[in-house]
């Protein structure tokens, strides 16, 4: 709020700089008879100025051009500034012609091309003499000793201003805006304020420092063009300045059909488009937040919603901005064409993700929220995208996978129609245990397990018998796929404690080995074959 308040006080106080009425500034772009497309043209109006503003536009007639008319009238206005005597502008009427006479001399001639609507010849030739007038008696005054020492004083004041806006903006990105305003003040104790936080600077979004960045340049700007208000030679180096910079922005770069097109008219198109995914990522947003969650759609409906939405609003609006910025959709037939033969060879894998995202989106086989394997990654679906998906894995590491592929390979859905499922704990114990003690063990730690369903309850399997053990499977179901390895892990633990309290061993394989010395080329001893078959027992059976 108080930046605000800064802001709206320097745009009050430069915009009471300028002078008002039809003394004011160039309206630039906004002269009667503007027409984009044919600013250039020889066809165009020219302006009729006074010290760097203009008073009024002015057309061809039937003799000279618009351009060579308000040059001979600019010449002699200028003329008239010089003189000290105020000037006297009256008219002379003959026929369907106005003449405008400027101190005795034939100004110039109003004509029916001069006029518009209902307007008459002699109305608009009042009106322009009116403005001619003032503005010669204007740009009297600005000549006086006493004005140009107002707007010396004025000026030093204007650059005090925006001196200490730019200071204040610059501290903003190492202060809050209390603490920069009290820096800014000249006098005050600044010995209790808190040191420049040097993370501040760090932690600023890009688009802070961007919003920075363009204030102080619009401050400058604001200042800038104040300034050169002032002075009638600044001013008319602004209008020489902007007039040639109209017309570079201005030149045809490219033509479309029938009409051509310039910078500034690909300026206008790209702020435009920006303009629109701006207010689809809002709307979006505010579909999310005020209609989609309260009424308590799941996470995967929403992002339906959300994605048909956004990309319905940018195609129609696409096609809207391009009609109303003048461009005939007929004309990029085939430049569609082009397209299309693109898209079937050089962009078909993207062709097919994106139509697979679509497929995705309709089929809702995989949804966010999903707790999914594919391949050798197993995550939770964060985002399902036009092209894509974003899978975050259980190391928190997030993987993109294009759609095609999870309508093409083996897609396993931990998640999909109901997020229960089971989990198989293989367990083996040794030969000679209690088979009906370790089930109701088995049964009893997955009973007490909080993360165990009781519904389905756990159950036992004796599943064969194995090399060195009795093998074992303990089943159990749980409601949360992505909480399987630690509650595998969680599950050994305790099953491993229970096993060695109830003194059930839990077995290692076991080898016998046989030494048969018949057919060597040499004989053992009795004593050394004994000794070697005491080292290979206790080698294998270090705990005996």
């Amino acid at each position: 709020m108080t930046l605000l308040l800064v802001v709206s006080f320097l745009l009050i106080l430069t915009f009471a700089t300028f002078p008002q009425e039809d003394s004011a500034a160039p309206r630039f772009f906004l002269d009667e008879k503007w027409n984009f497309p044919s600013l250039l043209s020889n066809d165009s109006p020219a302006s009729v100025m006074v010290d760097g503003r203009q008073i009024f536009s002015i057309g061809k007639s039937d003799n000279l051009s618009a351009e060579a008319r308000a040059k001979k009238i600019n010449s002699r206005l200028e003329s008239a500034v010089e003189l000290p005597e105020p000037p006297q502008v009256e008219i002379k009427t003959s026929g369907k012609l106005s003449n405008i006479y400027l101190n005795g001399e034939n100004l110039l001639t109003v004509t029916e091309q001069d006029v518009s609507g209902r307007e008459t010849v002699q109305e608009r030739a009042e009106i322009w003499r009116a403005k001619i007038e003032k503005s010669i008696i204007q740009a009297q005054l600005e000549r006086t000793p006493e004005y140009l020492r107002q707007r010396v004083i004025l000026s030093v004041l204007i650059l005090a201003i925006a001196f200490a806006g730019n200071r204040f903006l610059r501290l903003l990105g190492h202060y809050s805006v209390t603490q920069a305003l009290r820096r800014l003040i000249p006098g005050f104790k600044v010995s209790n304020l808190k040191v420049p936080d040097s993370s501040r600077e760090t932690d600023l979004s890009l688009f802070f420092k961007v919003k920075l960045a363009l204030a102080r340049i619009g401050l400058w700007f604001l200042a800038l063009y104040s300034l050169t208000e002032l002075f009638p030679p600044l001013r008319e180096l602004r209008y020489e300045v902007w007039t040639s910079l109209r017309g570079i922005f201005t030149i045809s770069l490219f033509s479309l059909g029938d009409r051509s097109y310039s910078f500034i008219d690909l300026v206008i198109l790209i702020t435009l488009f920006w303009g629109l995914f701006v207010a689809t990522g809002k709307t979006a947003n505010l579909l999310r937040t005020r209609i989609l969650s309260p009424i308590r759609m799941n996470r995967s409906s929403q992002e339906v919603i959300l994605i048909i939405t956004r990309y319905g609003l940018i195609a129609f609006g696409t096609i809207l901005l391009l009609q109303v910025w003048g461009l005939d959709l007929s004309t990029l037939t085939i430049l569609g064409s082009v397209l299309g033969v693109g898209i079937g060879f050089g962009f078909q894998d993207i062709a097919k993700n994106f139509a697979s995202g679509l497929v995705l989106l309709f089929e809702r086989s995989v949804q966010v929220g999903d707790f999914i394997e594919v391949g050798n990654y197993m995550g939770t679906v964060e985002r399902v995208g036009a092209r894509s998906i974003v899978l975050t894995t259980l190391d928190r590491v997030s993987i993109i996978v294009p759609n095609s592929r999870l309508l093409t390979d083996e897609v396993i859905n931990w998640s999909h129609d109901s997020p229960i499922s089971r989990l198989h704990i293989p367990v083996g114990v040794a030969y000679g245990s209690d088979t009906e003690a370790l089930k109701s063990l088995l049964l009893q730690i997955a009973n007490e397990h909080p993360e165990v369903l009781h519904r389905p309850s756990p159950q036992v399997f004796f599943v064969g018998l194995g090399d060195s053990s009795l093998n074992f499977e303990l089943l159990v179901w749980i409601s949360e796929p992505s909480r399987q390895a630690p509650l595998k892990s969680d599950l050994y633990f305790r099953i491993e404690k229970a096993l060695k309290e109830s003194q059930i061993e839990i077995p290692f394989p076991q080898r016998d080995l046989h030494l048969r010395t018949k057919n060597l080329p040499f004989s053992l001893s009795p004593q050394l074959e004994s000794a070697l078959l005491q080292w290979f027992k206790d080698f294998n059976h270090p705990s005996e």
